[in-house]
């Protein structure tokens, strides 16, 4: 089970980086176009892009450390209090994504189900972009209970021990 969440982690990085070099793409195609006197507009391209980018890539940069997590509290706390409080945060967090999950789950079927179309120049349907948002959503949900699974189990999260600016 632990090399398959650990891959779902990783593809997921790996698709959100894959987006951040679509951004790249479209802004060089956009220069290119320019430098031969054609208008290439993809503004839109790279705004799906890069929502599809930030939600997948939330699980990963968890699984990493590089949230930005207020220690200030959590650190003055004896061992078995943090411990509970990662914990109390990390199952409430998957529960408030959970269901942004749903929701978004909802709103992607339901611009699937109506057929909605974006407003920009190219009329993209609006589900295939809303797709990256609810995969990551669900990946991130997947990814706190994990931690929550490894804090009850261990002590301890990845997310803490991967941390580069812990002051431990």
């Amino acid at each position: 089970m632990r090399r398959t969440l650990d891959a779902l982690y990783l593809t997921s990085g790996v698709l959100a980086a894959l987006f951040l070099m679509l951004i790249a793409v479209s802004i060089l195609a956009q220069i290119a176009g320019r430098a031969m006197g054609g208008v290439i507009d993809a503004t839109e391209f790279s705004g799906f892009c890069m929502a599809a980018s930030t939600f997948l890539g939330l699980a990963y940069a968890l699984r990493g450390g590089a949230h930005v997590r207020v220690g200030l509290l959590i650190e003055a706390l004896p061992a078995h209090w943090r411990r509970r409080l990662e914990s109390f945060v990390c199952a409430f967090s998957a529960g408030i994504l959970g269901w942004l999950a749903w929701c978004a789950g909802t709103y992607t079927l339901q611009s699937y189900e109506f057929g909605d179309l974006s407003p920009g120049l190219i009329a993209a349907p609006l589900w295939i972009p809303q797709v990256g948002m609810t995969l990551g959503l669900i990946v991130m949900t997947i990814a706190l209970v994990d931690e929550f699974w490894r804090l009850a189990r261990h002590g301890h999260a990845t997310y803490i021990d991967n941390d580069a600016g812990s002051l431990e």
